[in-house]
């Protein structure tokens, strides 16, 4: 739907870009076109249609508890139907009046992102313990000086990243006599970091968990990052968000400095190329993928998972949750390739939003939250057993 070229067919649809509205429209990098536009509005109908269908299956599949139950038939079979049924909603989707739906459905788009992205924080947290046991299990086992410098370089390399993504962000995220939000942020985030990774070392918490360490830490502190830049990416300020486009021209011109940024003119819109593909969406794209091929291979005990072809004593997992899963990642995706932004229903502006902000940064104190609790959980509850 953003593809170029998809704008010439996605206009001929009544309602998608009238006459006379298709010349600029605000944008953060400047003025976008209603060619853009329109793609951003059908990523809107294509993910409805996604998600309301997952949702009908998921409510479709509740208390189905083994494959005797006809309900899991329709789930491992009709492909045939399901893809029509999933065809007929896109297509009907497309019809649906402008109206409030875009605004509504950009509020319930923000709430399934956030709650995906906590499932994400789960998944990396996850991620982050079991690659520091492996790679102290190895060293354990043998060989240690080469898997101490493994962990030692991989730890290094991720706060060293951090470090040189915290001094972008103040050089360009932030005015000496602005962007308060934007150091507010950047500051607070880069305390906790530092916060949790202390936690992670101490004689206390390394007591009852000898594997925890620095490994982990470095890898939510990298995160963490990442979603103080994503947050800051979508503030509606043009002044305290700059365009990837001006940060390399900076970067790439040291004798203009932040106060003399190049803002793209009124009259001119950016490169088709930037106005979508972006750093953020890609990087967000690249982190789903990862943690939907994560949760898809791990396994017990490092054995690999195999489907059992009857179910009749019992299904293998919740159908619903599956279901319901896969409703919140179209949601993830809807916001994540029209990059948080809100194409309001009267075509005057299609800018990101605060609560677009806030969902970002409330989800890296929640990892950070979340990580805090894997430390001292062990501590504080001695009576259970966190092996």
């Amino acid at each position: 739907m953003l593809a170029p070229g998809m704008e010439e067919q996605l206009k001929k649809i009544p309602g998608f870009c009238e006459e006379g509205l298709h010349t600029l429209l605000p944008h953060v990098d400047g003025f976008v076109s209603c060619d853009v536009f329109v793609g951003y509005r059908a990523v809107y109908r294509v993910s409805f249609a996604m998600a309301l269908f997952f949702f009908l299956c998921s409510l479709l599949m509740i208390a189905v508890k083994t494959s005797s139950d006809p309900r899991a038939a329709v789930h491992n079979g009709f492909w045939f139907f399901k893809i029509a049924a999933i065809v007929a909603l896109m297509v009907g989707a497309f019809y649906i009046p402008e109206g409030p739906f875009t605004r509504a459905w950009f509020v319930i788009g923000v709430f399934g992102a956030f709650f995906f992205i906590l499932i994400q924080l789960v998944l990396l947290v996850d991620f982050a313990h079991s690659w520091n046991e492996s790679w102290v299990e190895k060293m354990e086992e043998g060989n240690s000086k080469c898997w101490y410098a493994a962990l030692l370089s991989c730890t290094s390399l991720f706060y060293t990243l951090s470090l040189v993504f915290v001094v972008l962000f103040y050089i360009f995220y932030t005015k000496p006599d602005d962007c308060t939000e934007n150091k507010f942020f950047i500051s607070i985030n880069i305390i906790l970091c530092i916060a949790v990774s202390i936690v992670s070392i101490l004689p206390k918490v390394q007591e009852h968990q000898t594997r925890s360490g620095l490994l982990q830490s470095s890898v939510i502190t990298l995160y963490t990052m990442y979603l103080t830049w994503s947050a800051m990416s979508n503030e509606p300020e043009r002044n305290c968000n700059p365009s990837l486009l001006n940060i390399i021209t900076q970067i790439a011109t040291p004798t203009a400095g932040p106060a003399n940024t190049t803002l793209v003119p009124a009259t001119q819109a950016p490169p088709k190329s930037l106005q979508w593909w972006d750093a953020q969406s890609v990087v967000g794209l690249v982190i789903f993928v990862l943690c939907l091929l994560y949760s898809r291979g791990a396994a017990e005990d490092g054995d690999v998972r195999r489907v059992a072809d009857n179910e009749r004593d019992g299904v293998q997992y919740s159908y619903t949750f599956f279901h319901f899963m896969l409703c919140l990642a179209a949601l993830y995706i809807m916001m994540t390739l029209t990059n948080w932004y809100s194409p309001d229903a009267d075509f005057k502006t299609m800018t990101s939003k605060w609560p677009a902000v806030w969902v970002k940064m409330s989800s890296s104190w929640v990892c950070l939250l979340l990580y805090l609790w894997t430390l001292v959980a062990p501590v504080v509850l001695t009576n259970r057993d966190f092996s």
